[in-house]
């Protein structure tokens, strides 16, 4: 997809890889909050407890479910049953991803889906609230057009995203600030301005401000926006990185990110350590991920013994969409719909659940053999299938749900798109792989 070009800052770093797409990844009184996690208590000055009472949009649930809430694509990468997925792990809140602008300042999922018209998401937020959890909604992610690059100002910004949060009675909602709007000066400048808003206007609602992580915490542009945080005075529920698709080995080099990140967070608001970490959050990515890392439940448990032991603000991750093992081979490459690692069904999303306060429930162990079984290997065929589908071609307009064949496998368009080559676009793209015809 076509980027924004980056600002002529000689001090800038090189933006890392593509980390969520669309996918392709609140106003809170000064007071505390608790994060049950482990038993770790984290206080944030910039945020206050949710009411408890209930509303007829659905009861707000404490911080800490918040703030542990995986990221969930209903109307995409083949979701999942949320009600199946909180039987089985006994999470009770879901960041809905992504709300953008669909042109004229107007909110729509991906950027194609009114929110005046779309049923899919009235539907799953109904079902997660009747079994008595609640939603977050994400605003952003990675690529496409965002609120803040279409509604000029901080007023028409926090105009639009109030709409979404009328609209579904929210509690709760996020900031995914990343390419290629953080490199925007005005964008940001709106995005911010528009968070202070809804903080404003909004008593009570939890914010938090996701944004890419580097190695160093966080790079040029994400350090940036932290300085715009600063210059309006605003303080969200959390501000978290994306330690992933930026040279990450493991879950020992996330939390080294998590340190460096903490470091950036006391110099830019004059914080001690303590406090920048009741404000510090990490959102990673489960599995396999854009640039080829890979992510097991070992350091995902990693990084939740340092997030419960140095208090952090918000563990969460992309996605339950990916919260399963491939079929077939375990890592056929990189996908939306699963994980490319060995795994059981939702084993991610139950490292959320312990950060929240809770106790997952345990998975039924099948039958075992007398003797472990020997899993074949996969032998790929010699060539690709017959494609069916009508061969991609650079001179047509493609639409949501349009198919399309290229390369030997078959290919769907998440949104409109022109002269994008299907194998170009990665996983977060426009296009999504649908397997070898």
């Amino acid at each position: 997809m076509d980027r924004a070009t980056p600002l002529p800052q000689p001090a800038a770093p090189a933006v890392p890889a593509a980390r969520r797409s669309r996918r392709t990844a609140t106003a809170v009184a000064v007071a505390a909050f608790s994060l049950l996690a482990g038993g770790v208590a984290a206080v944030a000055t910039g945020g206050s407890a949710l009411a408890s009472t209930t509303t007829s949009a659905g009861g707000a649930l404490s911080s800490n479910w918040y703030a542990s809430a995986p990221y969930l694509m209903p109307e995409d990468n083949t979701p999942p049953d949320a009600a199946a997925v909180m039987d089985a792990t006994g999470q009770k809140a879901f960041q809905l991803a992504f709300v953008l602008d669909s042109g004229g300042c107007t909110p729509a999922w991906g950027g194609t889906s009114s929110i005046d018209t779309d049923t899919v998401m009235p539907a799953v937020i109904q079902t997660i609230r009747s079994k008595g959890g609640d939603v977050s909604v994400s605003f952003g992610g990675y690529g496409g057009n965002k609120l803040g690059q279409g509604c000029g100002t901080p007023e028409a910004t926090a105009a639009a995203y109030q709409k979404v949060v009328t609209k579904y009675g929210l509690h709760a909602i996020d900031f995914d600030l990343e390419e290629p709007e953080y490199e925007n000066t005005a964008a940001i400048h709106n995005e911010i301005g528009a968070a202070k808003l809804l903080q404003q206007n909004n008593p009570g609602l939890y914010i938090s401000i996701t944004t890419a992580g580097t190695t160093a915490g966080t790079g040029w542009f994400g350090t940036q926006m932290l300085n715009e945080a600063k210059s309006q005075g605003f303080t969200p529920n959390n501000f978290s990185i994306m330690p992933f698709d930026g040279g990450f080995n493991g879950g020992a080099a996330q939390t080294a990110a998590l340190v460096s990140f903490n470091t950036i967070l006391q110099n830019t608001f004059g914080w001690d350590a303590a406090t920048a970490y009741a404000h510090e959050g990490v959102s990673m990515m489960n599995g396999r991920t854009d640039a080829a890392e890979y992510f097991t439940q070992a350091d995902f448990q990693t990084v939740l013994d340092f997030a419960t032991a140095h208090g952090l603000a918000r563990y969460t991750f992309w996605s339950v969409n990916r919260d399963r093992q491939c079929a077939g081979a375990v890592d056929p490459g990189l996908s939306g719909a699963c994980s490319s690692v060995a795994q059981n069904d939702w084993d991610f999303t139950k490292y959320t659940v312990k950060f929240a306060g809770a106790t997952p429930p345990v998975t039924p162990p099948t039958t075992p053999p007398a003797t472990p079984p020997v899993t074949p290997p996969v032998t790929p065929p010699s060539s690709p299938g017959t494609c069916t589908a009508a061969p991609w071609s650079a001179t047509a307009t493609y639409t949501t749900g349009s198919k399309v064949s290229y390369s030997g496998h078959n290919y769907h368009a998440k949104w409109w798109t022109l002269n994008e080559i299907p194998t170009a676009s990665g996983q977060w793209g426009v296009w999504g792989d649908d397997g070898p015809c």
